[in-house]
Order: structure tokens, then sequence, then C-alpha cells
């Protein structure tokens, strides 16, 4: 799940080139009137949102509902695989949230409260993991540990042949989600400990209070909502995670919810429908269940800081400044360098287990993959086009959809927010049975199935990742001064030339931002694209779980080292426009 930060904005520095007009700026102040907008508008933006977003998740509601009146697929949720699916979702994802919440709570506290330097290195690497898929998050791990890691046979430090792989297991499981989801919980706690006020935290160290009793009084307290708020997102995040339990749990026999409903629906049955439904709508509960406990935990705290906000660098760390970030590196090293330098070597080696040395180097993974493998070249080309097609399709909805929510105020822009929210909110294996349900029938009129084609991956990519569209969109729209707007339509532009030639220009920038965004999550996307594929139609992610699966490790590891550093030059390209973006839309900048 890219972070879910919270609406960013930037000073507007462009200038309208409608000069001297400036009747009517106060009351557009409050919000634009509705006769500024197309009549259009407003059903285009819920005509799209029922497309995306009611009418799969109501197909879902209502297979459920005739499964359970049927009594077809209600024998689904007595089923002792269910219940220990149950048990494994809970236990993992549990067991998850724990160590997303150590690790991430260290780094968080760390670059946000003390004088470590190299904050925003830290901080970008640290956020590698999330932005990694997470089936090459497991294979990297795999790769690194047990008795045939390449790279450990390298080190001469292999454990003894036969022994476990100690990663296929559900304590394995928690580890990995607990990595994968670190920064969701570095991202939801740094927020909160960038608003603590820093006057009162100098005004307690000038009354002589310790560094320890600061911040058990001051900085915990303050910090509590955004620790809940991390626990719960990498509750949820784990959850409906696929790609580790598939990596890790399928060839120990461990089944989770998501791995339970991706094997009912490759062995298709009568009754199946209705059972992935039931089945997604545990999952749904679930992670429901965890946002409640959230709210819970949350109500009645009312933490209101008066003064100036930003401790940063609250606590020097004097002669223990080296100590703290020779343990943040080494946190570093062994949750990103060591894994995916054992990738880059299984890559390397002709057959898993084989040593890596000059005897044993080989290309001829990579040159299976970029020449030879017709599979991957094709999933290659899926995962392109449905990355760029969704990243650039998507502004066609958050644009207008933007516009709308910074312009009306009230029930219209909390009820687009809320259609906005839910598929993204939802774990992907629920939205991919949603679309499942809503589209395996022919549609109506057309009598065109999209089942089985592209195209339905694609529309699901656009309800997943609408939100992630709309968050930098809807920060420069914040920021955005309505007057230029109605002065331009005061002139008499009409609403596309207002578009083209006022709003675009100035959100740009956040549209760029938005593209990469998505672009880069939808190139790796496993979980959506695991239950809607089928033969031509693979992606990147699924091609990666094929290969693993079919004992091909060395040309799963090559490709995932090829996506890895994918993912590398995005990030990259994206802080290298960080000055020319709204702020707090790169996630390692929050």
């Amino acid at each position: 799940m890219l972070e879910r930060s919270d609406a960013r904005s930037r000073p507007c520095w462009l200038r309208f080139p409608f000069q001297g007009r400036t009747i009517g700026v106060s009351k557009v102040r409050a919000g634009a009137s509705p006769a500024a907008e197309p009549r259009w508008l407003v059903p285009f933006v819920f005509a799209c949102l029922f497309f995306l977003c009611v009418l799969p998740l109501f197909s879902l509601a209502k297979a459920g509902f005739a499964g359970l009146v049927s009594g077809r697929s209600i024998g689904v949720l007595t089923e002792p695989a269910t219940f220990a699916a149950i048990r494994n979702t809970l236990l993992t994802a549990t067991g998850g949230m724990v160590v997303s919440v150590v690790i991430g709570a260290l780094f968080a506290f760390s670059v946000a409260l003390t004088d470590v330097r190299g904050k925003l290195t830290l901080s970008f690497a640290f956020m590698l993991p999330m932005m990694i898929p997470p089936q090459v998050t497991a294979l990297a791990w795999v790769e690194m540990t047990g008795p045939a890691s390449p790279l450990l046979k390298t080190l001469g430090i292999a454990p003894p042949l036969g022994s476990p792989q100690p990663l296929y297991s559900l304590a394995g499981i928690s580890l990995l989600l607990g990595v994968q989801h670190a920064p969701l919980v570095f991202l939801a706690l740094k927020a909160g400990l960038s608003a603590s006020p820093r006057d009162g935290v100098e005004a307690a160290r000038l009354a002589g209070a310790t560094p320890f009793r600061v911040f058990r009084d001051i900085v915990a307290p303050l910090s509590l909502p955004g620790l809940i708020a991390g626990a719960a997102i990498a509750f949820v995040s784990g959850v409906g995670n696929f790609g580790i339990p598939a990596i890790l749990g399928i060839p120990a026999g461990i089944e989770v919810l998501p791995t339970l409903i991706y094997t009912r629906l490759a062995s298709f049955g009568a009754g199946t429908f209705g059972e992935i439904a039931l089945l997604s709508s545990l999952i749904a509960l679930i992670a429901a269940a965890g946002l409640i406990l959230q709210q819970r935990a949350l109500s009645g705290r009312d933490y209101r800081i008066i003064g100036i906000s930003g401790a940063n660098a609250a606590f020097s760390l004097g002669r223990f400044r080296v100590v703290v970030e020779l343990a943040l590196v080494a946190i570093l090293f062994l949750v990103l360098v060591a894994p995916l330098s054992a990738l880059v070597a299984s890559s390397l080696v002709p057959a898993y287990g084989v040593p890596l040395n000059w005897q044993t180097v080989s290309l001829r993974a990579y040159e299976e993959i970029l020449f030879r493998q017709a599979m991957t070249l094709k999933a290659l080309g899926n995962s392109m086009f449905l990355a760029t097609g969704a990243a650039l399709g998507l502004l066609a909805v958050s644009v207008p959809a933007a516009y709308l929510m910074t312009r009306r105020k009230g029930w219209l822009a909390d009820t687009l927010g809320i259609l906005i929210e839910i598929p993204y909110a939802l774990p992907g294996i629920v939205l991919a049975v949603a679309f499942i349900l809503a589209f395996a029938a022919p549609l109506p009129l057309l009598n065109v199935s999209l089942y089985g084609t592209i195209w339905i991956i694609l529309i699901a990519y656009f309800s997943s990742f609408l939100a992630v569209s709309l968050k930098p969109v809807m920060s420069a729209f914040l920021q955005m001064d309505p007057s230029l707007e109605e002065a331009a339509r005061l002139s008499g532009a009409g609403f596309l030339q207002r578009m083209r030639d006022v709003i675009l220009p100035l959100v740009a920038p956040a549209a760029g931002a938005a593209i990469i965004l998505v672009f880069l999550i939808a190139a790796n996307e496993l979980t959506v694209s695991a239950l809607l594929w089928s033969a031509g139609t693979q992606t990147l992610g699924v091609a990666i779980f094929n290969l693993d699966d079919s004992g091909s490790s060395d040309l799963a590891a090559a490709l995932s080292v090829l996506v890895v550093a994918m993912v590398v030059v995005l990030m990259a390209a994206l802080e290298a426009l960080a000055n020319y973006l709204p702020e707090g839309v790169l996630p390692w900048r929050n």
C-alpha cells in the first residue's frame, strides 16, 4: 500500500495573466459557485466512482448474501481450513504489527527528535522495503537464509544441508510482514512527532527535566495517536498481504485468508464465487475490526498543541550519536542491504545453492529474462501498459474529483472522499474478488466480458490507486488561490479554457508526482492481479511468483533485481523533482 499521508500544500509561485479583475474574490475563497462548473462535471465524477467503487463492492456484498441465503456457500465458514486460515491471519498480522511498531518507532523517534546525521538518506532507505513488492521482499529473504543460500555459501556460514528454512513458518511470515510495513508506522508516527511543541520541550529542559522525563511526560503522550494509527495500518496491511504469505506459507502448508482465496479460485467449482465472497468478507471484517479498535483506543484522547510545533532535534545525543547512527545503519543493513545482496547473488549463479565465485558467476538468468523468456517479456509489457494506463488515465478522474472536493464543501466533498478511500483501504485480495464478481458476466448491452482480459486488471488498478493519484493533486488544489480561476471566469473564459490555461499549469508538478507514484506502485503490484490475471495477461508480480513457484529461483531473482532497480530509479527521479512538488507528497520527506 503506498502511504496514506495527509493533505499537503505548496506555495503558489505562478502569476495569473488576467490582471486587474478582482470582483467577487471574497466569495470565491469560501467555495466556488456551482455556476462556475459545467453541468456534466458532477454526474461525470459520480458515474466514474460508481463504476470503479460502488458497483464492485455491491457485487461482493450481493454474492456473499446470496451464498448465505441459499446455503450453498455457508459450509466454507465451518471448514477446518477456514478456521486455520483465520487463526494464521490473526497471528501473522499481529506479529507483523509488533515488529513494525518496534522498528518503525525506533526510526521515527531517531529521525524526528534527535540530531542524527543523514536524516534524508536514512528516511529514503527506510522507505524502500515498502516500495519493493512484497513477493520480492520474501524472495530476497529466502535467498539470504537457509542451507542453500548462495550468499551464505559464498561467505562460508551456510547452515548444514538438510537444515530447515526458518522463514517457512508463522514467525517468518510475521517477521517479513513487520519489515514490509514498518515504514507505515514510521510515517504515521513521524507526522505526529513533527507537531510536538518545541517551546514546551525547551521549557521543560530549562526547568531541569531530564531528557527521559521530557520524553515520558511530553513527547510520548503526544506521539501515542500516531503510534496507534501506525499500528492499526500495519495490522490491516498484514491481513490483506498476499505476496509474503504466498512465497513463505504455501511451501510450508501454511494458509492465511488471502492464500486460501487464491487456492479456492484456482480450483474453480459451482459455489466458488459465493465461497470467495464470504472469505473476502471475513478479511474485510478483520480489517474493519482493527480500525475500530484503533478508534476506541484513541477515543477520549484530545491532545491540543499550544505554541510552536516542530520538535526537530529536540534531544541532543552527544557522544551517543555515533552509537545510534550505527544502530540505524545496522538495521538498514539487516532489513535491506543483506537481503538485496543475497537476491543479486542468487541471480548471478546457475542454480540455487551454488556459491558465488569467479567460476560460477554468470549473467545467463538476465539474458534468459530479457531476451529468451516470452512469458517474462509479456509480463514486462503488460505491467508497463497497466502502470502507464493507470497513472495517466487516473488523472482524468482525480483532477475533476479534486476540483469538486476543494470548490464544493459539505456532503458532496465528504461523499466523494468516502467513495475514493474505501477501495484503497480494502485489502487488495478483497478488491480483486469484488471485480471478479462485478465483471464475470458480460456487460449489459455490449455483451462483452471483461473477465479474463487485461482490461479488468486496468479497471481494478483505477479503483485501487485512485486515492494515490488524488492526494498530490488535491494538495495542489488546496494551495491554489480560487481568485485566479474566478478572474478568468469573469473575463469570459469557459471551464475547459480555465482548466487548460489556469488550473492545469498550476497543478502540473503535483500531477507529475501522481503519475510517478501510481506507476511505481502499479508496475510492481501482485495482490490484485494474482486473482485477475489469465493466460497472456500476467504481470511482473505474477511472473516473479510463478517463476519461484516453478523452481526457477535464479530467473525469479534476476527479474526481482530488475524490479528493485526500477523502483530505486523512479524514487530517485521523484527525489530529483522534490523542490517542484507540494510539500509532503514524497513520503520519505514527510
